[in-house]
């Protein structure tokens, strides 16, 4: 398991990585990603001490500790049947897990229900539920920039651990590069906090002051220039988000309905006579699947997608994450140093 990922993003006038705050130790990387922001209406206002003494009161008991043979990191329990949600990256390849929540000694097993590295999302279940409590999952689209959240988890193995800070920004699209035990990927929709999280909060609980979860903490950001911690820049995956990828889980121990576009080809990275990036190379097509559709073959280059440059995989990767299953979208491919424009109906991941 990776204690660390990093990822950039697009941010003014400096220039910084994210590493993921997972579990306790090993790898690293330095892909791209593209960041936005919107601020949408409602969510809770008004803190200090007495409130947040509330919400850690009714949350902090479904916040838990997820350790493995690799590492630790954090997760919330889901439901009253023992599920309990967290990273893809926190259970790595483990299928098994010992689960301590805030205030138990004695640790809980638990196996893993299904994890989906494309959202970096995972499910395992307890295999004693008696002694648990859910938390109640909140409505991240009613976030407002500005309002105040705490992040929970066990940051450095620190079990029941509370920082606070604000909502910073919400609809970020973050690219998380390839590690040992995950695929690189791009996820949308990430809240940006100013809550500290650091290794170990990873699949815990950002939570508002009307005690409900509005994220579930993976990115804590570093200074590539300078080195170091970059304070108050933290992601959260979106809590509409890891309900909908759950749920789906949880029902069918599986993702039948992800929400990503796919083109329906295997790439590898292109390079042009200078061995610079040049673009995505198709190393096949699938079967009926909406490139073929489309007429792109092996052996194309993918060079724009929908109007974004290409120029590696990552590239290509970023530029589906801005786009939904059913959307139509124009593809530039170079096929034998010709440029080709073909009109591509995207499918499902």
């Amino acid at each position: 398991m990776s204690a660390k990922r990093f990822v950039s993003f697009a941010v003014p006038a400096i220039l910084v990585t994210a590493l993921v705050a997972g579990c306790t130790g090993g790898g690293g990387g330095s892909p791209k990603a593209t960041g936005s922001a919107t601020a949408t209406n409602g969510g809770a206002t008004g803190g200090g001490s007495a409130a947040y003494e509330k919400v850690v009161a009714n949350v902090l008991k479904s916040v838990v500790q997820i350790n493995t043979s690799s590492g630790l990191g954090s997760g919330v329990v889901y439901d009253d049947k023992g599920d309990i949600v967290t990273n893809a990256h926190v259970v790595g390849d483990a299928t098994s897990f010992e689960v301590t929540t805030a205030t138990s000694k004695t640790p809980l097993a638990a196996k893993l229900v299904a994890s989906y590295p494309p959202n970096d999302i995972a499910v395992i279940k307890l295999s004693d539920s008696s002694n648990v409590t859910p938390a109640t999952f909140g409505d991240s689209g009613d976030l407002r920039v500005g309002q105040e959240v705490l992040a929970m988890g066990s940051p450095l193995g620190l079990s029941g651990s509370v920082t606070n800070g604000i909502v910073s920004a919400v609809g970020r699209t973050v690219q998380e590069p390839r590690t040992e035990t995950a695929p690189a990927t791009t996820i949308t929709d990430m809240v940006q906090t100013s809550a500290a999280i650091n290794p170990g909060n990873s699949g815990g609980a950002l939570v508002d002051l009307n005690s409900k979860v509005v994220g579930v903490p993976t990115l804590a950001a570093t200074n590539q220039e300078q080195g170091g911690a970059a304070p108050g820049i933290g992601f959260a995956l979106s809590s509409n988000m890891v309900k909908r990828i759950a749920d789906q889980i949880i029902k069918d121990g599986k993702v039948t309905n992800s929400g990503r576009a796919a083109l329906g080809v295997t790439v590898r990275p292109a390079v042009d006579e200078n061995y610079q990036p040049a673009g995505a190379l198709v190393v096949s097509v699938t079967a009926n699947g909406p490139a073929a559709k489309a007429g792109i073959r092996a052996g194309d280059v993918i060079t724009n997608v929908g109007g974004t440059q290409v120029t590696d995989v990552t590239d290509l990767t970023t530029a589906l994450a801005a786009h939904k299953p059913g959307d139509t979208v124009e593809v530039t491919v170079d096929r034998n140093g010709s440029s080709q424009k073909v009109q591509v109906t995207l499918g499902e991941q």
